[in-house]
């Protein structure tokens, strides 16, 4: 997301609090009211004045000026706009106001996509959202992504994540590579590029600078790992993958351990902590994976320093990196009207508004390949094409990777583990995983 502060990192949760979530959802899924009888649903076409409140995360896009769109054309509709500080909070809010049977959510309420396979076990919380005037509007591998085994579809897509390399052109210049953009891109390994190029650009940069090459090996395995079509879970069943045989997940693992550590290659810093915040500043690394919104952060945190570009490429293909939904939960009053708010917030007018406000990349087709969209530069990463850019990594973008009810709770502890050894220094990589493997084990699953 192109502006400040759209975080899309993944809440900390530990094995016990995980477990906490999934019982709220259950008990909600128990209690919840269901859309079709008690909720109401009324309509925002009618004459009752009513309010409906939309509750997102960071920073949407949603602004005061746009949202009075929306009452313009609805004159006896108000939209009132909660934004949490970040997903954690929204997420503990979500889930806690689930546990009560639903009293006290908005009647729009952001989700991030990960999110998703828990909250698929418990759909009757949410309104079907299914609507055959809206076919077409997203990428299929999007709407799979929020759509129950039985058709039920429990969000509208707002945004999603596809990934490029952000880099420093003053570094690169000061270690002797390349600083064009497409030049960057070629030297990354092109339409064709690896992790083993990506690395191995890194240890040439490395032995030239005294900055490292990434920020975080644990942000690095992240883009990794999303290239893996059930990294925990068999695509088929949804049964757990023992992570203790998991050499897919474990060949990742050591790649971006022995690139990171015995490398130098990675700053040891954690995304989202006052010290990667202050990475920026002090000139502590030249790249970073960086979805579409991340160019928001990076310029947030960058302020007075310049040399920041982006390089259409990235390594093993396409990539996405997070990406949100607009649900309506069952138990709001206005149901409805509130589905009807969700689709215009999700229509290519207004994603290409909130593009163009806050740097988050368009679910839409339409609006993907819209002139406003295609032809958008970004000042501060030295005019680069954006727009153009982000467009063809989501076009590189084969589909969605399966991730199960129990995703969220194997990838935390593998994350925890690459942040032992990575930015912590408290175990070495092997008995770091050692942790992550016990952590699967203690999960009971």
């Amino acid at each position: 997301m192109a502006t400040t502060t759209r975080l899309h990192r993944a809440p900390r949760l530990t094995a016990a609090t995980v477990g906490a979530a999934a019982g709220a959802m259950l008990l909600a899924a128990c209690g919840g009211a269901d859309a079709d009888t008690e909720s109401g649903g009324g309509s925002g076409s009618g004459d009752e004045e009513i309010t409906l409140t939309v509750a997102t995360f960071n920073n949407f896009g949603y602004t005061d000026e746009i949202l009075a769109q929306y009452s313009e054309e609805h004159p006896n509709v108000t939209v009132e706009h909660v934004t949490a500080a970040t997903s954690e909070e929204a997420r503990t809010n979500l889930t806690t106001k689930l546990a009560s049977g639903g009293e006290g959510l908005a009647d729009i309420e952001a989700i991030e996509v990960d999110w998703l396979p828990e909250l698929m076990q418990y759909p009757d919380n949410f309104v079907d959202l299914s609507d055959s005037e809206l076919d077409g509007r997203w990428n299929e591998w999007t709407v799979q992504q929020a759509t129950t085994p039985d058709g039920q579809l429990l969000g509208y897509a707002t945004d999603v994540g596809p990934e490029a390399i952000c880099y420093r052109s003053d570094l690169f210049e000061e270690a002797g590579l390349p600083t064009d953009r497409e030049e960057v891109a070629e030297l990354l390994g092109g339409e064709d590029a690896t992790w083993e190029d990506y690395f191995a650009a890194g240890r040439e940069f490395t032995a030239n600078s005294d900055a490292a090459w990434y920020d975080s090996a644990m942000a690095t395995y992240q883009g990794m790992v999303n290239q893996l079509d059930g990294a925990y879970e068999d695509p088929e069943t949804g049964e757990p993958k023992d992570l203790a045989t998991n050499s897919a997940v474990k060949d990742l693992y050591d790649q971006v351990a022995a690139a990171s550590i015995d490398d130098g290659l990675s700053a040891h810093l954690e995304q989202w902590t006052s010290d990667w915040e202050a990475g920026f500043q002090n000139n502590a690394f030249a790249t970073m994976l960086c979805p579409a919104w991340m160019t928001g952060p990076i310029e947030q945190n960058s302020g007075g320093v310049e040399g920041w570009d982006v390089a259409n490429v990235f390594p093993g293909g396409g990539g996405n990196w997070g990406g949100s939904f607009l649900t309506v939960p069952a138990s709001g009053e206005n149901t409805e009207a509130a589905q009807e708010l969700a689709a215009w917030l999700t229509a290519p007018e207004q994603q290409t508004q909130f593009f163009q406000e806050a740097g988050t990349f368009p679910s839409q087709i339409e609006a993907q390949q819209s002139e406003e969209v295609q032809s958008f530069t970004n000042d501060f990463f030295n005019e680069a094409p954006v727009g153009q850019i982000f467009a063809d990594r989501a076009a590189a973008i084969e589909g969605a990777p399966f991730k199960g009810a129990n995703y969220f709770a194997i990838h935390q502890g593998v994350q925890d583990a690459l942040n032992r050894a990575d930015v912590e220094g408290s175990q070495d990589p092997e008995t770091s995983w050692e942790g992550a493997v016990q952590n699967y084990q203690d999960l009971g699953l």
